[in-house]
């Protein structure tokens, strides 16, 4: 003790390192930029409840952990909702393109190599086919892209693989054995594929666009089918018109 009956701090306490005055200063003017920074917080947190000890429980400190990880589940629910809008929006620009195409063609020859040429390119598909049935489908000539198949088999390949199918669905899927035939021209393995059944009329019967791609992941049961569904309609009456004498 001094003569003064001051208190002089022992030479054996270590006195607490100062926050340096220029950050100080700017916390102080900004405290904003250190409650911004979950690393941050989550030091200053912890710092609490190691202070505290084992038998205390700072509420706070676990009420900004649980809104952290409900802030983090709404973060990646907006990414995943931002991403699917991108990919709707994107896919409807690729079906209005390749509608285009298809309305371009003079002749029905023309009309088949567009299919080839230009649609299946914009679908970002490798296999493109189309199906007819026909009473007597040796007796018609072979055209790239057009297979003739004898009366049901749309119904059949539509019907693969399905417990409690309806024939005029829209089928997405892994590629099946009975149509993993019609896909042998196309360049590589193709792992799922889309069935597109088409009602023509009465003279015509039904057809059938077969779509391949060797992303196992580009068809699925589970994705929605309203653009092909338009596709397809837009597909019928374009098939009709070169089709009708």
């Amino acid at each position: 003790m001094s003569g003064d009956g001051e208190t002089v701090e022992g030479e054996g306490q270590a006195a607490e390192p100062a926050l340096p005055e220029a950050t100080r200063q700017q916390l102080l003017a900004n405290p904003q930029l250190l409650l911004a920074d979950r690393d941050l917080m989550r030091a200053l947190v912890g710092a609490r409840e190691a202070e505290a000890g084992t038998n205390v429980v700072d509420i706070r400190g676990r009420a900004m952990q649980v809104l952290e990880e409900r802030l983090d589940r709404l973060e990646s629910a907006h990414r995943t909702v931002v991403a699917t809008a991108y990919d709707n929006q994107s896919g409807m620009h690729q079906v209005h393109r390749a509608i285009l195409s298809l309305l371009e063609p003079q002749d029905f020859p023309a009309f088949l190599d567009a299919l080839q040429a230009e649609v299946a390119p914009i679908l970002r598909i490798e296999s493109l086919r189309l199906l007819i049935e026909h009473d007597d489908p040796a007796a018609q000539p072979a055209k790239k892209g057009l297979v003739f198949v004898p009366e049901g088999t749309v119904l059949q390949m539509v019907l693969a693989e399905r417990r409690a199918p309806r024939g005029d669905d829209i089928v997405l899927r892994a590629t099946a054995d009975i149509t993993r035939p019609l896909h042998d021209n196309a360049e590589g393995r193709i792992w799922s594929e889309a069935l597109i059944p088409l009602n023509l009329d009465p003279d015509h019967g039904m057809a059938l666009i077969l779509m391949g791609s060797r992303d196992a992941q580009r068809f699925s049961p589970t994705q929605g089918t309203d653009l092909l569904r338009f596709f397809a309609q837009v597909f019928r009456l374009t098939l009709l018109r070169w089709l009708r004498p």
